[in-house]
């Protein structure tokens, strides 16, 4: 006598339950995360940007504002870009700058402070004007970019 079965196993409908409810979860998270950015992924971006100023700088002879690194609190990128930001459009801003305009980058809780006197200048050696360390602080997390005086620049863990 064969039974005709119809319908799944239970080990089936629990595995099938199993990766449902792992992809909500993954999905609920892109959507309710959080909204701002950790301060080392702004680190890693602010290390980028000062090595491109320091081997613009290297690679031309005229000191150009696009070659100078302003820091404030609000910005920190190329002094061009930053004297620039109010008045460019998204395309013309994405260029050596870290800005807290929510509309560019990020959101308004990224805090950038310096330990020397900002704008830093490079030499054509790469080598900074000052030395010392740019705090970053954004949601509860904090590190730190080290620039030292032959233009080695770091993350905070190896100042």
């Amino acid at each position: 006598m064969q039974r005709n079965q119809q319908g799944f196993t239970l080990v089936e409908l629990i595995v099938v339950i199993l990766l449902v409810s792992i992809l909500s979860i993954y999905a609920a998270s892109r959507f309710s995360g959080t909204s701002s950015i950790s301060a080392y992924t702004a680190r890693e971006q602010i290390i980028s940007i000062i090595r491109q100023i320091q081997i613009d700088r290297m690679q031309s002879n005229a000191s150009e504002s696009k070659n100078i690194l302003a820091i404030t609190s609000s910005c920190l990128g190329s002094e061009s870009a930053c004297t620039e930001l109010t008045s460019c459009s998204n395309e013309e801003c994405r260029e050596n700058v870290v800005s807290k305009r929510s509309d560019i980058f990020y959101n308004a809780d990224v805090n950038f402070t310096a330990s020397f006197a900002s704008p830093i200048t490079f030499d054509l050696r790469g080598n900074p004007s000052g030395d010392g360390v740019i705090s970053i602080t954004s949601s509860g997390s904090e590190t730190e970019v080290c620039i030292n005086a032959q233009g080695y620049i770091a993350s905070g863990d190896s100042c």
